[in-house]
């Protein structure tokens, strides 16, 4: 229970952290950078200069909203059952959440004529925000729903199908905002790849210990009974002393990892102590295949 609240008010605080980083940032500047919001921005900006006197009903808001519940009934159709309540949770409240500030905090022009600066927090938002999405095994919705349709009817790369698809959105923002726009929304593109990635590294990052001891039964102890792990005990020799050694293999959160190095000096001056980091353990009490 306390883990799923944990994943529950980390996926909300993505979902916010997007919402901010599209509608204050995103928006205003016309940054398309793929996906759903990257559409809305391009539609709406088109439609601004070519149908003024509809652009007070084709907001960034408005058709964000129309194409993410389109998407949502299109994934119920296509993935039945299968289909993410997280998903739609996330993408309904996404939605309603730029809908709302576009009413309480208007945005007709960007906060500052620094792009550059602008693009930076557009984009470190909501990479951050959508990392903490996937690290919660969610997301916003949108162009995500299509990927899931296409994985289940067909043989594509779905990350290759999707990447093309963000470039194509990314272009359009030439045509519309002009080539220092466009120039800014591929180069957010490719930087929101890399930044998700790194981002979910470090979110997933735990610590992998090697222990070499005379003392494992006191250590083993507060591995089991204090950080609430288990771990795999080797006998061994000591190659210069001959002495005989045991080895504890573990795994453990980067907190609990500070608190047990701390724990093994105290008990065993001795101890030989091997700490690598790892972002890809799997099994129970850590991540699922």
């Amino acid at each position: 229970m306390k883990q799923k609240l944990k994943n529950f008010l980390i996926m909300n605080l993505g979902i916010l952290l997007t919402t901010i980083g599209v509608y204050f940032f995103k928006i205003p500047n016309g940054f398309s950078t793929g996906g759903v919001s990257g559409i809305a921005v391009v539609v709406a900006g088109a439609v601004g200069q070519y149908f003024p006197d509809l652009a007070a009903y084709f907001t960034s808001a408005n058709i964000l909203t129309v194409i993410n519940v389109l998407l949502l009934i299109v994934g119920f159709i296509f993935l039945g059952k299968g289909f993410s309540v997280k998903t739609v949770y996330c993408s309904l409240l996404f939605s309603l959440g730029t809908f709302v500030l576009e009413h309480v905090w208007p945005m007709p022009k960007p906060f500052t004529d620094q792009p550059f600066l602008e693009l930076v927090y557009a984009i470190l938002l909501t990479a951050i925000g959508s990392a903490m999405l996937f690290f919660t095994d969610s997301s916003s919705g949108g162009t995500d729903i299509v990927a899931l349709i296409l994985k289940k009817y067909t043989n594509l790369d779905i990350g290759m199908a999707l990447l093309a698809t963000d470039f194509v959105i990314a272009l359009s923002a030439f045509w519309v905002f002009g080539m220092q726009t466009g120039l800014f929304s591929l180069l957010g593109l490719f930087a929101k790849a890399f930044l998700v990635d790194g981002v979910i590294e470090n979110m997933n990052t735990s610590k992998y210990f090697t222990i070499i001891t005379t003392k494992p039964e006191e250590i083993s102890s507060y591995i089991t009974e204090s950080i609430h792990h288990s771990f795999t005990k080797i006998q061994g020799i000591g190659g210069y002393t001959g002495e005989e050694k045991t080895v504890l293999l573990t795994v453990c959160r980067r907190v609990e990892g500070a608190r047990l190095k701390k724990i093994v000096k105290q008990i065993d001056p001795g101890a030989f102590v091997i700490v690598s980091n790892s972002s890809e353990i799997i099994g129970k009490g850590f991540r699922g295949i």
